[in-house]
């Protein structure tokens, strides 16, 4: 039962599976025609390692799960688990390469580039996003941001410790991310 959930959690929260997405170097698809072309890890402007509760909704669907991110000038790591502690997936991305490891269960469509959009748009600095976005524009105030009229974010002050938002009204899902930062 679980495995089948994760499964759906990865499918249909995460991963944008309803657009192909382009490899990482011409970008990511994120709406439709909205581009995000991934920077760097070092472009998040420091290094933070976090414990995340995640909640993935679509339509009537619900599912939770924890992960663990660290990142660092050189790389990015994501050690996604199920509710029994299980990895699902790894995934790192380090000099332009994005790299997954996941367990057999998990579905062949999800994209780690997608999920990487997901974590670019909630913690990147928006003047790292503005360069990056190709069809849409963001804003900001002190609640969160907005891509075009599409994808809404909010968060708190500090959204490394606190719950954050996100909903992609073109693909149709919302994401939880409750954060905790963890001594590396």
């Amino acid at each position: 039962m679980i495995r089948p959930v994760l499964a759906a959690v990865f499918a249909l929260g995460l991963a944008s599976c309803s657009a192909a997405p382009l490899p990482p170097a011409e970008g990511v698809g994120i709406a439709r025609d909205v581009v995000l072309v991934l920077p760097s890890p070092d472009d998040l402007g420091r290094s933070v390692e976090v414990m995340q509760m995640v909640t993935a909704r679509r339509g009537d669907e619900t599912h939770v799960f924890e992960a663990r991110l660290s990142v660092n000038r050189e790389r990015l790591l994501l050690v996604g688990t199920d509710s029994l502690g299980r990895r699902a997936m790894t995934i790192q991305w380090r000099a332009g390469q994005v790299t997954m490891d996941k367990s057999s269960w998990v579905p062949d469509a999800l994209r780690p580039e997608n999920i990487l959009a997901d974590i670019v748009l909630l913690y990147w600095p928006e003047p790292v996003l503005a360069r990056s976005l190709r069809g849409a524009q963001i804003s900001s105030d002190a609640g969160g941001r907005t891509i075009g009229k599409i994808i809404h974010i909010s968060r708190p002050a500090d959204p490394w410790n606190g719950q954050s938002h996100l909903v992609n009204g073109s693909f149709g899902y919302e994401l939880d991310v409750q954060s905790v930062t963890v001594a590396p």
